[in-house]
Parts: structure tokens; sequence; C-alpha cells
């Protein structure tokens, strides 16, 4: 058990890169503190359906992890939670967390009754505004903690109250206010993650106007077995089965007027969500445009073993545009074809737009000892111990995320055992 005055490693961020740094310095007999920001642990890993290139489920790896969570108590979980101050040097640093109010306390069970209860809808971020949650949510099915939260923008609070009421357990709480806490610090894990571009700025793909152009965030969600459509891809305008899919790479990346940067695994993911495709539907047809495809190591035996597939077409060429049939939600993109310098038209039934990585941290406060860079990536700086990990420092895929965290907090652990 940890003591309440021991230092800890502050762990900022709870997806993947921070559960797996906490957990280092945890079972390495030293306390860990995770401070995130959403009501649950998990981050975008958690809104994946299958892990590339194996293509296994990501919920097994995240319950063993929840598991040795649970099982570790040196380990403390802030969500609701930001860090809005760092101050001091190596060994020594002091950080303010502000906590907001759940509303829900730790009787909840979980039993859903306060959502049928609610009369609010909410936008579902988890299912990015797929679908929507009521203003009482399971923030997701392997929610960490396993309890409620109400989003307090648009609950109408205790002029309604009627969650109170069906709540059995005595769980929910509309009188919880703030908390601030101070918490003292001999490293710090800083593994904020990412968000994926707005594609909505790429006006010539037509996001945001057109229904049957998703992201590729999105369309992983759709093939998720507990997304918005239980696990069936399906044409967002009418529900009927694509058996035409594009995806289009580098949408916004390396584009001097979004992101100028490549974001390292988008390749990968279509690889990956085109074998989603081809395995729901058979009869489906699958093209791929591009501008280089780019996938390292081992993945590229993955690359060879989709580009085997004959219903799946490699076009080297940038799109230009995607039209849409109004009457029919048929689209047609627009491409130049660079191989045969010549403009190609295909017709689409779904459009998948791979948009790039931002770091989640690019438009937030950050305390002034984390450096980043022009855009917005942290800066590792070799006088301070403050290891930044993950999608906060560049763009990164899971495994390598996992092997930054374990270095931090290895660092972070030797630290804390000089003080």
């Amino acid at each position: 058990m940890a003591a309440d005055n021991e230092k800890c490693v502050l762990v900022v961020g709870g997806g993947i890169g921070g559960i797996s740094a906490a957990l280092e310095v945890a079972e390495a007999g030293h306390r860990a503190v995770i401070v995130e920001k959403t009501p649950s642990l998990g981050g975008r890993v958690a809104g994946m359906h299958k892990y590339f290139p194996k293509l296994c489920p990501p919920t097994c790896g995240l319950e063993i992890n929840y598991r040795r969570l649970k099982a570790n108590a040196r380990v403390e979980v802030l969500v609701d939670a930001e860090v809005v101050s760092v101050d001091g040097g190596p060994g020594d640093y002091v950080a303010t967390v502000h906590i907001r109010p759940r509303m829900v306390n730790d009787k909840c069970t979980a039993c859903n009754d306060c959502v049928a209860a609610c009369p609010v809808e909410r936008p579902n971020a988890h299912n990015y505004g797929l679908d929507t949650t009521k203003a009482i949510f399971l923030p997701q099915r392997l929610a960490f903690p396993m309890k409620y939260a109400i989003d307090t923008t648009v609950c109408p609070g205790a002029s309604c109250g009627k969650c109170v009421d069906a709540c059995k357990a005595g769980a929910i709480d509309l009188g919880m206010t703030a908390q601030t806490r101070t918490l003292e610090a001999s490293a710090i894990v800083w593994a904020t993650g990412w968000k994926p571009y707005d594609a909505s700025r790429i006006q010539n793909l037509g996001f945001g106007r057109i229904k049957n152009v998703v992201t590729n965030v999105m369309f992983e969600r759709m093939a998720a077995t507990d997304g918005p459509t239980g696990g069936k891809i399906v044409r967002p305008s009418d529900g009927k089965e694509p058996k035409r899919v594009v995806f289009v790479q580098c949408a916004g990346s390396r584009d001097e007027e979004h992101l100028p940067y490549c974001s390292a695994v988008c390749c990968t993911a279509s690889l990956k969500q085109a074998c989603y495709v081809r395995e729901m539907y058979p009869d489906s047809k699958v093209e791929i445009f591009y501008i280089d495809l780019r996938v390292s190591g081992t993945n590229e035996d993955f690359l060879r073993r989709v580009q085997s597939d004959p219903s799946v077409a490699f076009n080297k060429g940038k799109v230009g545009q995607v039209l849409e049939d109004a009457q029919t939600g048929n689209l047609t993109v627009v491409a130049e074809n660079i191989e045969g310098c010549a403009t190609r038209r295909v017709e689409a039934d779904l459009v998948v737009l791979a948009t790039g990585l931002v770091p989640e941290a690019r438009d937030a406060a950050t305390p002034s000892l984390i450096a980043r860079d022009e855009y917005g990536f942290g800066v590792p700086d070799a006088t301070q111990a403050i290891g930044v990990v993950g999608c906060a420092r560049g763009p990164s895929d899971v495994a390598a995320s996992v092997r930054a965290a374990t270095a931090a907090a290895i660092r972070g652990v030797q630290l804390g055992a000089r003080r």
C-alpha cells in the first residue's frame, strides 16, 4: 500500500501508453497516479475494432491491464481530471490537478436504470457522433471505472432529477462540485495521446456535407461489435450495404494547408479496414488511392497479403474531389492517376478518409515545462524528468507507444529511487 505522502510518478493520460507506464512503475514498487481527462481509461485503443497486424480485438489487452490496475494499490486513478500546472524540477515536481464533478459516486452498479429515465440525448463522442447517448451514460463497454457519468453541458440538473429518482443505489449526486488536488512527483510521463484531424476542413473531399463520406476512426467504430451499427458496416445515409468502398489516403496529411507531416499509421489502418470490408462482403470491391504506401518491418507481409486480393485495387494518385448523386447517395471519386498520367473517376457506395493524427495537447493549455514543436507534439528535454511518449511525442502505433511508455516508467522509477 502506497503512503499518502509518498512521491509518485505522475502519468498524464490514461490511454494504452499511460496505463502501461503506471503499471510498470507500480509493479516495480513505486507509487503511480494516472490523470485522465475523460470519464474512463482506455483512450483511442478502446475504440478500435481490431489491432493491426494480427487483427485481434483490443479488448483482451485492455481487460488484462484493467485487472492489473485493480490488483495494485500503488496505482491511483483520477478520471475527469486535468493537470493545470506543473512546477519544480526533476525529483521534486508539484502538479495541480483539477477534477470535474462526475455527478455519479462509487455506489453505481451500472444497472442502466438511470439511462432509461433520462429524457436528454447528446452526440456519442466514443462513436464520433454516429449515434447518441443520454445525458447520463456509460463511457464505453469496458469503462474503467465501471460507472456512469453525467454530461453537465446538456443535463438540466436538479430541475429534472429523473435519474436520481430512478437510481435505487443512491449513486447520483447532482450536488457534486469540482475539486483540486496537489501531487508531488519525482518524475512525469506525458502520454496525452492523439485525436483525428478535423476532416471538415478538407472541403474538396466532402466530409460533413456528404453523409457517405466518413473518416477512418468512424469506420473503425462502425466495424466494432459495440459500435453504433452493432458491427455491421453500412452507409450512414440509408443503412445499405456498401459493396464499393474507396479509401482515400493522406486525407489532410502531407499537405501544407493541413498537416505537413506523415501520420505514420494511416496506411496500415486502411489495409486493416479493407480486410473488414472484404470479410464482411465477399462480393465487394475496394479501391485505395494513395500518394505513397508507407508500412514498415513485418507490416510488409500484411501489405502483400492485401495486394494479393484481386478485389482490392491500389491506385497511386491524389484524390481531388468527391461528388454525390443527391438522389441515390452514390459517390464519384475524382482522382489523378500518376502511373497513367490521366484523371480517373471511380464510383463508390462509401468513401473512407484516412485522416491524420493530431496531438491531443495541440489545442490545450500545456504546462510550460512541456516543450512543444510547431505541430504541438511534445519535445524531449534532457534537463527534465518528463518522458513524452506515444502520440504525444509523434505519430506512433500501439506497440511503439507501449515500448516508449515502459522506458519512461523505468526512468521515473530510477529517479524516485534516488530521492
